[in-house]
């Protein structure tokens, strides 16, 4: 950088004045405000550190037109809000660690920082230190031949008493997020650095812990297992003193750290102690570090703020990312939830504000037959993989303020599960008015019209609503007469425990049968269908009794009937990203249902066509589902929040008939 970078401080507690005093020290950057609740703190504050310009609230210090970058030092459960809110004003984010609550909230904070292009960092210190460079270096070159065992541990004993914010669930205490994070950090480090990567993360979480009386972790230990074959264990506490090092066993020796957490302290030169296989006395490696751990720290973000993410061995946002599901992860173990992480609690969103639909939405809407309520042409289903409230939270908070409104759920789905927290989440937010709800039911062996209503009761008790907006049978059952199905849901539609009504999995044939009788007896037709649809040609069901409709004689009925096509798979299920390739045999899944000459030729124009229109080839190949001379609303099922807003892309791109017919291989 050519001038000093311009801090802002946010939160006054004793993390704020040690990061204060550090960048004291940087020739990189200087503290120009701070912000606090209260103003006398932020007074005191700024009296003590020589900080000019004071501010007595957060948004006071975020709106200051002097301040470039911002220090984040609040208690755990607010950093999601003040982040995102940071990112939001422009500003650049060094963030405490844990950089959130959980995983699901850090999603949010790192897309914050994409979408508004600004640098983030989570403040793991030791990471900007030389010491832990040198120590991957080491583990690089084969130091101790391949590693086999990782051991970290940092841990202190707080006291007996539980006053103060360790001991508080509310603030998000215990030893795991608190200190416990620096040694999975660690251990995610090294398994990497052993195999060649910035970072590994485990593929198994088995933890132990002692949960008391304040109700957080007072002292926890997990094993971690990486894919690689490295194990590792992991100590934390904040009521029990322990050798706060880091060792690392190998085939060939071991490594010894004795302080991995605060290197070079005071200035002091740090040490790594290495035991060589055959070697009588161990070798003791020096580290110097030319700052201070803080000033080191800020000194790396001025460094890296162009690229808006630090090079490892500093904090990455993957690798945030990936240490937040660690600790997600062990926490689950002991069976720690804080109670603002439960269904019930009605935690606001995680930026802190009401949720409404955002002024820059580009969502499209659409009308199905019979039904009145607009419907989001982007459907969000509910399987998120290993959700939990604040998974779900995030990602439907998110998907509800770019504009969606409509969520696809199954009575067969999860046991349950996603139908009680989709519920819960719609009764938190209080808009069961404002969204369009897909239930299914009647799936094989049960596939038949008396099974609709007690599948459709006990979904609706779950779900905590007393109807549903559109109701399909997940599967025909083509030895029962149409008029059977008809007459049943014409039934639920009087009973006002359904609007619409339509199916997944049917032939068109049925379909037409069935809307055929109803017309013919002065009922309710069906206003939907549910089939497999996507720009690649389904090559094998993904699962039995499946049915697509990409051909071109269903599309030629569907464009002549006019009946909504609520399409699953509309993405092919990832043959659009970089995991499908001719190469790529490790997904079982996509090979059987998607791997064809035809299809990679198809991939092929997409990627061409989402290089000129600066998107995605997976955003391309939604668009063309949404692009059908008939109504379609396809279904999506992004992991994250990333995945989410890298689809509703395809609501950007406008593709002309004739680009259709290209992408398709009619041209």
């Amino acid at each position: 950088m050519s001038k000093r970078l311009a801090w802002g401080i946010l939160g006054t507690g004793r993390i704020a004045g040690v990061f204060a005093k550090g960048l004291a020290e940087s020739k990189t950057g200087e503290l120009v405000a701070v912000g606090s609740r209260t103003a006398e703190s932020g007074e005191r504050f700024g009296a003590e550190h020589g900080v000019a310009r004071r501010h007595g609230v957060y948004e006071a210090l975020l709106a200051d037109p002097e301040v470039e970058a911002v220090y984040i030092s609040t208690p755990h459960p607010m950093h999601a809000e003040w982040a995102i809110k940071t990112a939001e004003a422009g500003k650049h984010v060094l963030c405490e660690k844990p950089l959130t609550l959980n995983y699901p909230e850090a999603m949010a904070v790192v897309e914050a920082a994409r979408e508004n292009d600004v640098f983030l960092m989570e403040a793991f210190m030791y990471r900007c230190h030389p010491q832990t460079a040198k120590l991957v270096e080491l583990i690089r070159e084969g130091a101790i031949g391949e590693v086999r065992v990782i051991q970290a541990t940092f841990s202190f004993n707080a006291g007996e008493g539980l006053e103060g914010r360790l001991f508080e669930p509310r603030l998000g205490g215990g030893g795991i997020l608190d200190v416990g994070c620096y040694a999975t950090s660690m251990a995610r480090l090294i398994a990497g650095a052993a195999v060649g990567k910035d970072f590994d993360d485990p593929v198994e979480v088995k933890g132990v812990g002692h949960i008391g009386e304040s109700r957080v972790d007072e002292y926890a230990v997990a094993s971690l297992k990486f894919a690689s074959g490295i194990v590792a264990q992991v100590a934390t506490g904040v009521r029990v003193q322990q050798e706060n090092v880091a060792r690392i066993f190998g085939s060939k020796g071991w490594i010894f750290v004795p302080e991995p957490w605060m290197p070079g302290r005071d200035g002091r030169v740090s040490q790594i102690i290495v035991h060589r296989a055959g070697s009588s006395e161990p070798e003791k490696i020096e580290v110097a570090g030319a700052a201070g751990l803080y000033t080191l720290e800020a000194d790396t973000v001025a460094r890296y703020i162009e690229q808006r993410q630090a090079a490892p061995p500093a904090m990455t946002w993957d690798d945030t990312l990936g240490n937040m599901k660690t600790l997600d992860a062990w926490r689950a173990s002991i069976g720690l939830v804080y109670d603002s992480e439960k269904p019930e609690a009605k935690k606001p969103p995680v930026h802190g504000r009401l949720l409404a639909v955002r002024a820059d939405s580009k969502m499209r809407y659409g009308q199905v037959q019979g039904f009145e309520k607009p419907i989001s042409r982007i459907v969000s289903g509910v399987m998120v993989v290993g959700s939990g409230m604040p998974h779900i939270s995030v990602m439907f908070d998110d998907y509800f303020e770019r504009g969606g409104n409509c969520f696809d759920t199954a009575y067969t789905y999860g046991g349950g599960v996603p139908e009680r927290l989709l519920g819960q989440w719609i009764r938190n937010r209080g808009i069961r008015e404002k969204v369009v709800i897909i239930a299914k039911g009647a799936h094989s062996p049960s596939n038949r019209p008396e099974m609709l209503r007690p599948q459709l009761v006990e979904s609706l008790e779950q779900m905590q609503t007393d109807y549903t907006d559109i109701h399909l049978a997940h599967r025909d059952n083509p030895d029962i007469p149409v008029g059977e199905w008809a007459d049943a849901w014409n039934e639920l539609i009087r009973e006002g425990l359904i609007r619409a009504y339509g199916g997944s999995n049917w032939t068109l044939a049925r379909v037409q049968a069935l809307n055929e009788y109803a017309r013919a007896k002065g009922l309710v037709k069906m206003a939907a269908v549910s089939n497999q649809f996507s720009l690649a040609r389904m090559v094998d069901p993904v699962w039995g009794g499946c049915l697509s409709a990409s051909d071109a004689e269903s599309r030629a009925w569907l464009e002549r009937t006019q009946i909504a096509l609520f399409p699953w798979s509309s993405q092919a299920r990832g043959f659009f990203t970089e995991r499908a390739s001719a190469e790529n045999l490790s997904e079982a899944e996509l090979v059987r249902c998607w791997y064809a000459e035809d299809n990679f030729a198809r991939s092929a124009r997409a990627e061409e066509l989402a290089v000129k229109r600066g998107v995605t080839p997976i955003a391309v190949a939604l668009a063309y589902v949404l692009s059908q001379p008939f109504p379609t609303f396809p279904l999506i099922g992004p992991q994250s929040v990333h995945e989410q807003r890298v689809s509703l892309k395809a609501l950007e791109v406008e593709l002309s008939p004739d680009e259709v017919k290209w992408l398709n291989l009619e041209v």
